[in-house]
């Protein structure tokens, strides 16, 4: 079991986003991930580059780094995405991940694109993950997907090692994109709806002939000295509960805040979705659930201006080595 932790673009500058990560590495964490969004899911977030700030992370640290997850449906060019992680994989050997999914609409229509339905997103991501793994094994490509095209185009720079890929599902029917592709699935870490995906994956895996791979419940949180603080400042954050957000053309932040408080309590919010609490004993229980639901990786994004470092702290003094002293199920 490893835990990974990742820092949120939407909500933290690059220079907040490395030094938290540098302090997540030394409080024990296996590896760093970051989101990859162009816009917030709040009007008065903060908008990082995450590759830009992945060639930081890897110079100040020695752990695993990657995104969880990158969109390619529309802002990201495939052959693009291919350049970049091939690129981090050469100058980090064996390190670099890439988490890739079809994106949200708060991602790509600030971009000029009219969000489309499900089916084409997720046809948009099985010809962009085509391009990217035919790139990855050092094929010239030339392929017209509609969306995007390559002209024989290959990777001149290539590292003796690809990164690896895992692929963002959030119901069966992707699920199976990420068994044909990937070398792992990435999904929210709900112990309830997450066990269909994982089996919807590993079928899939039987089905291609493919060994499964990594299995990634991803969870943002907070910690803060109560409660109340812990929540307040994470609250913006509930939008990203709403698995219409996902899917459907939902862009306006306003709305999106609107909608979450009607459908969400804070209450809701901290104990059902993300792990937001004051007692790390609660986190260390909710991440458990998520073990036994499956997970291989359990990614934990820092999410909320409470207490950012205290709860890397917590983590690195409470709840991480509680995890790792008693076996799954204990």
């Amino acid at each position: 079991m490893q835990y990974w932790f990742a820092t949120s673009t939407e909500e933290f500058t690059p220079t907040e986003m490395l030094e938290q990560a540098k302090a997540a590495e030394r409080a024990g964490f296996d590896g760093l991930g970051t989101s990859d969004h162009f816009a917030p899911w709040f009007p008065d977030g903060e908008a990082t580059q995450a590759w830009v700030y992945l060639g930081a992370l890897g110079q100040a640290t020695q752990s695993m780094i990657g995104t969880g997850v990158t969109p390619i449906v529309h802002h990201y060019h495939p052959g693009v995405v291919a350049q970049a992680f091939m690129s981090l994989e050469e100058l980090y050997p064996g390190r670099v991940f890439l988490g890739v999914g079809s994106g949200e609409a708060v991602n790509e229509t600030p971009l000029g694109m009219d969000w489309p339905p499900y089916e084409e997103q997720r046809a948009r991501l099985e010809t962009g993950l085509e391009a990217i793994t035919r790139l990855w094994s050092g094929e010239t490509v030339t392929m017209d997907a509609g969306w995007f095209k390559l002209k024989d185009a290959k990777l001149w720079t290539r590292a003796k090692t690809r990164p690896k890929l895992y692929v963002s599902a959030f119901g069966p029917q992707s699920a199976q994109v990420a068994a044909r592709y990937g070398d792992g699935l990435w999904t929210l870490g709900d112990p309830d709806q997450a066990p269909e995906i994982v089996e919807a994956y590993r079928e899939a895996c039987d089905e291609y002939g493919r060994e499964p791979g990594e299995i990634i419940f991803h969870a943002g949180f907070a910690w803060a000295g109560n409660d109340r603080a812990a929540i307040e400042g994470a609250r913006r954050w509930k939008p990203t509960q709403l698995p219409e957000v996902y899917v459907e053309d939902i862009a306006d932040q306003e709305d999106m805040q609107r909608r979450a408080d009607v459908q969400m309590s804070d209450e809701q919010f901290a104990r059902e979705g993300f792990l937001i609490s004051s007692d790390p004993d609660e986190h260390v229980e909710r991440i458990r659930e998520m073990q036994r639901a499956g997970a291989t990786v359990i990614c934990l994004q820092l999410i909320g201006r409470a207490d950012p470092f205290g709860s890397i702290r917590t983590y690195g003094e409470r709840v991480l080595p509680a995890l790792r002293s008693s076996a799954v199920g204990a």
